[in-house]
C-alpha cells in the first residue's frame, strides 16, 4: 500500500498541519500498516490497532515531549512511534538495532517512561505531574491505561493519590464493556459540555463567589455538588472516580478521533484531574483480532490469509506442552486447580479453561493476588498450579515469601518464560526467579525439553508437600535437547572419557554447554557435560562428583549475584574442593537487548564459543 498520507509525517509537529478531514483517512492507512508490519516482525497486534484514534488525537492536541505520554501497557505504543518520526524503524521492530516494542526514552525524547510491566501508568503520571508542579513547568501528563490493568491494584493506589492535579489526564481505554443504553446520548451531549474550556472556567467561579457569601456559601456549594454526584450517578455510574477526585468524561467513542480530538484539545485547559472513559475494540479493523483478541495479543510473523484457531494447539512450545499436560493430570486429581495473570493463552491454559472452566482462575493482571489468592486455595487442601510469566512473577515475590513459603503451603509455581526471552527487550527477561527462590529456599526444577517437563510436572504435581517451582523457557525445545530425553534424574552427566574439565548447566542453555563441549573436545581437551533438573537445593551427590575436576565451569540464564552457579561455588567450598571454578552468568552491568535468544546469548558471553573460549582462559 503507498500510504500517501502516512508518508506526510515525519514528526508529530507534521500530524498537526493535516487537514482535519484528513484524520479518518490517516487512521485508515497506520491500521493497514500496522497489520502489514507486523504480520512481517512479529509483535503486538491487537492493544496497538485498538488505540490508533485515541493515540492520534492525543498527538493532534499535545505536543510531546513537554507533554509525556506514558503507556500502561508500553506495548500499545505503534502509533506513537509512527507518529513521532520511527515508522521507517518497523521493518526491524523487536529485532537486534532496531526498534524496541515498548517505549524506551533512551531512543526516543518523546518516550516518557519505560512501560514493561502493567498497571504502573498511574503512579508514574502522578510522579510526573507533581514533579512539574514543583518546577513550575508547562504541559500535561497523560496516562493511557488499558481496563485490563484496572484488575491490578496499584492502579487503585495510585488514584488514591492524585490530589488537584490540573494538570493530570487517565484515560482508560475500555475494550471490554459496551455503552449502554442508559448512558449513550445524554452521557455524550454532557460529555462534550463539560469539556469545554467556558464551563471549567464559569464552574470554578461560580463556586468561589458562592463560597464567599457569609454562612450560607459554603453549605450552598456543597448542596450543589451533592447534587450534581446524584445526576452523575444515574447518567455516569461514575461515583468511584469522581469521588476520588477525578473529572469523568464519558464513556465516549474511542475510535471517533475527531471527537476525540475535539475534547482533548478543550482539555488543555482544565481545572482538576480529569478520567477519560473511551470504549475501544481490541483489534479493531481486523477481524481476526476482533474475534480473538487474545491470539493476536503478542504474534510471531504470520500469514493474515491463512490463521488459526486460538483454541488449536499452535506450533508446538513449552508453554502449550504444559498445558495440555495440566489438563491430563487434573483429569486425575479432582483438587488440582490452574491460576494465571492475564495470560490464559500465553501460559497455554486455554485446554485447561475449555476442559475444567471451575477449576481455571484467571484473575486478571494482578500477580500478587494470584499468589495470595493459590494460597488460600491451598490451605483448604487444594492443589492450585500457579502459571505465570518469570518477569511478571518477580511482582509477588512478597507474597511468594509471606503468604506461602512462611506456611509451606502445597502449591506448585509455573515459571513460563524462564531464562532469555527474544524480542522484548530488558522487562521481559526471565533471568531473576533462579535466584530469587533459592534464596527463600524454594526448591526448583528447570526441565531442557518436553520430556523431562512432562516427567517433572507429574512429579511435582504428585509429590505433595511445601511450595516447590518448575521453570520452563519461551518457544519450542531444541532439538539437541530434545534427543536428550528424560532419566527422571535429578542430574546427567555426558562424558567422553577422561576429563579435567566439567561442564554445568540447566534449561535451555544447555544446548549452548552441549556445543562448547564438543567444540572443546575438537581441540583436543577432556571434558564431561553435566546437565541439572533439580537446581535448587542442589542434588546432594553432586559437589563430591564435581570435586574430581580441576576445572569446573557453570553457566545459567541468570542473574550472576545470587544465582545457581554461587551455591554451586558454595557446596565445593564445604567440601573442600580448591580447583578453577568459572561462573558465566548475566552481571549487573550487561545490557539487556531486544533480540533473539542466540543474538542475546552471544552479547552475554554465554553462546557456545564464548563459554570454550572461558574456560580456555581467553575471556573473563
Amino acid at each position: 500500500m503507498a500510504y500517501p498520507l502516512l508518508k506526510q509525517i515525519g514528526s508529530a509537529q507534521d500530524l498537526k498541519r493535516l487537514e482535519t478531514a484528513q484524520l479518518e483517512p490517516l487512521c485508515a492507512e497506520l491500521r493497514e500498516f500496522l497489520i502489514e508490519s507486523v504480520s512481517k516482525t512479529g509483535g503486538h497486534l491487537s492493544s496497538n490497532l485498538g488505540t490508533i484514534e485515541l493515540t492520534v488525537a492525543l498527538h493532534r492536541a499535545f505536543t510531546t515531549p513537554q507533554d509525556k505520554l506514558v503507556f500502561d501497557v508500553g506495548h500499545q505504543c505503534y502509533t506513537h512511534k509512527i507518529l513521532t518520526g520511527r515508522r521507517a524503524g518497523f521493518d526491524r521492530l523487536r529485532m537486534l538495532g532496531g526498534l524496541s516494542g515498548f517505549p524506551c526514552p533512551a531512543e526516543s525524547e518523546h518516550d516518557a517512561f519505560v512501560a514493561g510491566h502493567g498497571n504502573t501508568a498511574i503512579s508514574v503520571a502522578i510522579g510526573m505531574a507533581r514533579a512539574k508542579k514543583l518546577k513550575n513547568e508547562p504541559g500535561k501528563v497523560i496516562a493511557l491505561v488499558g481496563d485490563g490493568a484496572f484488575t491490578g491494584g496499584m492502579v487503585y493506589e495510585g488514584m488514591n493519590n492524585i490530589d488537584t492535579l490540573n494538570n493530570l489526564i487517565v484515560i482508560l481505554n475500555d475494550n471490554k464493556m459496551s455503552i449502554s443504553k442508559n448512558v449513550g446520548s445524554l452521557a455524550r451531549y454532557l460529555t462534550q459540555l463539560r469539556t469545554k474550556p467556558e464551563y471549567s472556567r464559569a464552574k470554578a467561579g461560580l463556586e468561589t463567589v458562592l463560597a464567599a457569601i457569609p454562612l450560607l456559601g459554603t453549605p450552598f456549594v456543597k448542596l450543589l455538588q451533592s447534587g450534581k454526584a446524584l445526576l452523575r450517578r444515574g447518567i455516569y455510574h461514575s461515583t468511584m472516580f469522581e469521588e476520588m477526585g477525578f473529572q469523568y468524561l464519558g464513556p465516549v467513542d474511542g475510535h471517533d478521533v475527531l471527537r476525540l480530538t475535539e475534547m482533548f484539545t478543550n482539555l488543555r485547559d482544565q481545572y482538576a484531574p480529569v478520567f477519560v472513559h473511551a470504549v475501544t475494540v481490541k483489534g479493531k479493523g481486523f477481524k481476526p483480532a476482533e474475534e480473538n483478541p487474545g491470539e493476536f495479543h503478542g504474534v510471531s510473523s504470520f500469514d493474515p490469509s491463512h490463521l488459526t484457531d486460538p483454541d488449536v494447539a499452535p506450533d508446538a512450545s513449552f508453554s502449550t506442552h504444559f498445558g495440555n499436560e495440566l489438563v491430563e493430570l487434573a483429569k486425575e486429581n479432582k483438587e488440582l486447580c490452574a491460576i494465571t495473570a492475564a495470560m490464559k493463552y500465553g501460559t497455554g491454559l486455554q485446554f485447561f479453561y475449555r476442559r475444567f472452566p471451575e477449576r481455571f482462575f484467571d484473575v486478571g493482571m494482578a500477580e500478587q493476588h494470584a499468589v495470595t489468592f493459590a494460597a488460600g486455595l491451598a490451605s483448604q487442601g487444594l492443589l492450585p498450579v500457579v502459571s505465570i510469566y518469570s518477569t511478571f512473577l518477580q511482582r509477588a515475590y512478597d507474597q511468594i515469601i509471606h503468604d506461602v513459603k512462611l506456611m509451606n503451603l502445597n502449591l506448585l509455581f509455573a515459571v513460563d518464560r524462564a531464562g532469555l526471552v527474544p524480542g522484548d527487550g530488558e522487562t521481559h527477561q526471565g533471568i531473576y526467579d533462579p535466584a530469587f527462590f533459592s534464596q527463600i529456599g524454594l526448591p526448583v526444577w528447570s526441565p531442557c525439553n518436553y520430556a523431562e517437563l512432562s516427567y517433572w510436572l507429574r512429579m511435582l504435581v504428585e509429590r505433595g508437600g511445601g511450595p516447590r517451582a518448575l521453570r520452563y523457557p519461551r518457544g519450542a525445545e531444541a532439538p539437541s535437547l530434545a534427543a536428550l530425553g528424560c532419566t527422571g534424574k535429578p542430574f546427567d552427566v555426558y562424558s567422553a572419557g577422561k576429563a579435567d574439565l566439567a561442564l554445568v548447566s540447566y534449561g535451555a542453555l544447555t544446548e549452548e554447554v552441549l556445543a562448547a563441549a564438543d567444540l572443546l573436545r575438537a581441540g583436543g581437551r577432556g571434558v564431561d557435560v553435566y546437565k541439572l533438573v533439580q537446581i535448587f537445593p542442589l542434588p546432594d551427590e553432586l559437589p563430591a562428583a564435581l570435586a574430581g575436576y580441576n576445572t569446573v565451569a557453570f553457566a545459567e540464564e541468570c542473574v550472576a549475584v545470587g544465582g545457581i552457579g554461587e551455591h554451586l561455588r558454595t557446596a565445593l567450598a564445604g567440601c573442600g574442593w580448591a580447583g578453577n571454578y568459572i561462573h558465566k552468568a548475566i552481571r549487573r552491568d550487561q545490557k539487556l537487548l531486544h533480540a533473539t535468544v542466540p543474538e542475546m546469548r552471544q552479547a552475554l558471553g554465554l553462546d557456545r564459543d564464548a563459554l570454550a573460549a572461558a574456560v580456555e582462559g581467553k575471556n573473563a
